[in-house]
C-alpha cells in the first residue's frame, strides 16, 4: 500500500500555501493554455477562443462552488448564508464541469456572431480534448491533500494505516459522516478517490485521446468520448466514498452522472432501439446503486 503524509503547505508571511491549491492553479493555467493551441491547431478563430476561454474559466470557478454549497454542504449553506458567496471555499469538480460548459454556452448566446455560434460545438470539442488532462493535475492536487476519502480496504493502491496520522485522519472522516469506525489493522488501508481518479485520467483517458487524436475526428467526439469513459468510472468510485452527502443513495455527483448517461444515448446513438435500451440500463444500474450498492457508501 502506499504511505501517507500530510497535505504539503508552504508558509511565505502569513500566507499559507497548500499543494492543492498549487494543483488547482496549473491546471486551470494548462487548460488555458493548451486550449488554445487546440483551437490553432484546429483553425478556429484564437481571439474567439481566448474569450471563451475567460467565459468558461469564470462560470467553471462560480459553479464549482456553488454546485458544492448547494448540494454538497446545504446544512452549512443553511446556517450561514454568507457560505454561497465565499467562491474561494468548498468547491466541486462536477460542479466545475457544469459551470464551465454553462459560461461557454452562455458566451455563444450572448457574445458571439451567427457564425461563431455554429462553431460552437467545434469550440467545446477543442475544450473536450484537453480538458481530461488538466483535470488529471487537479486531482494530483486532491491526492496529495486526501480530500476524496473512502472506506477501509486491503486494496494495493489504498492510503496505509500503518502511521498513526493515518487511522487519526480516516477516523476523523468516519466520525464526521457519523459512522462507526471499523476496526483496523496496519496490514490495511482506505481508499484515495482523488488518487484513483488521477492514475485513470492519466493511464487511460489522456492516452486514448493522444492516440485518437493522430487522425481527424468527426466535431463532438472528445465531447462524448469524455462523458462515455469518465462518467461511468466517476459514478463507480463514488460508491465508495465515506462522507459525501447522499440523495436516495447517490451522491450529487452520481446524479449528474447518472442523468448525462442516460441522456447520452439520445445525443450519440442513432438506432432509436439502442438509445432506449442503453438508457434503461443506465437507469437500472443507478437504481440499484440507490436502493442496493448505495448502502455501501453510507
Amino acid at each position: 500500500m502506499l504511505p501517507y503524509f500530510a497535505q504539503p503547505v508552504w508558509q511565505i508571511g502569513p500566507l499559507s500555501i497548500h499543494a492543492f491549491g498549487v494543483a488547482v492553479a496549473v491546471a486551470a493555467w494548462f487548460g488555458l493554455a493548451f486550449a488554445q493551441k487546440r483551437f490553432e491547431h484546429l483553425g478556429l478563430d484564437l481571439h474567439v477562443g481566448q474569450r471563451l476561454a475567460g467565459w468558461t474559466l469564470v462560470g467553471g470557478i462560480l459553479g464549482a462552488h456553488f454546485f458544492s454549497a448547494l448540494f454538497y454542504f446545504p446544512d452549512k449553506l443553511r446556517d450561514d448564508p454568507w457560505f454561497l458567496l465565499r467562491i474561494w471555499e468548498d468547491i466541486s469538480s462536477f460542479g466545475g464541469l457544469l459551470g464551465g460548459v454553462a459560461g461557454a454556452l452562455l458566451f455563444f448566446a450572448t457574445r458571439a456572431s451567427d457564425e461563431e455560434r455554429r462553431a460552437r460545438l467545434a469550440y467545446l470539442d477543442a475544450i473536450a480534448f484537453v480538458f481530461p488532462a488538466a483535470l488529471a493535475i487537479g486531482r494530483f492536487g486532491c491526492a496529495l491533500a486526501h480530500d476524496h476519502p473512502g472506506r477501509i480496504t486491503t486494496f494495493p493502491l489504498a492510503i496505509s494505516l500503518q502511521s498513526d496520522a493515518a487511522v487519526d485522519y480516516i477516523r476523523g472522516v468516519y466520525q464526521g459522516a457519523g459512522l462507526l469506525f471499523p476496526s483496523t489493522s496496519p496490514a490495511m488501508g482506505f481508499h484515495d478517490l482523488g488518487l484513483y481518479e488521477f492514475l485513470f485520467l492519466t493511464l487511460v483517458v489522456v492516452p486514448l485521446f493522444v492516440v485518437w487524436s493522430r487522425r481527424p475526428r468527426p466535431v463532438g467526439f472528445y465531447l462524448m468520448a469524455f462523458a462515455a469513459l469518465y462518467l461511468p468510472v466517476r459514478f463507480c468510485f463514488d460508491m465508495l466514498r465515506v462522507a459525501d452527502v447522499r440523495y436516495v443513495g447517490l451522491t450529487p455527483a452520481q446524479w449528474v452522472a447518472a442523468l448525462i448517461m442516460a441522456a447520452l444515448p439520445f445525443v450519440a446513438v442513432r438506432r432509436r432501439e439502442l438509445r432506449f435500451a442503453i438508457s434503461g440500463a443506465v437507469i437500472l444500474a443507478a437504481g440499484w446503486a440507490c436502493w442496493g450498492g448505495g448502502a455501501m457508501g453510507r
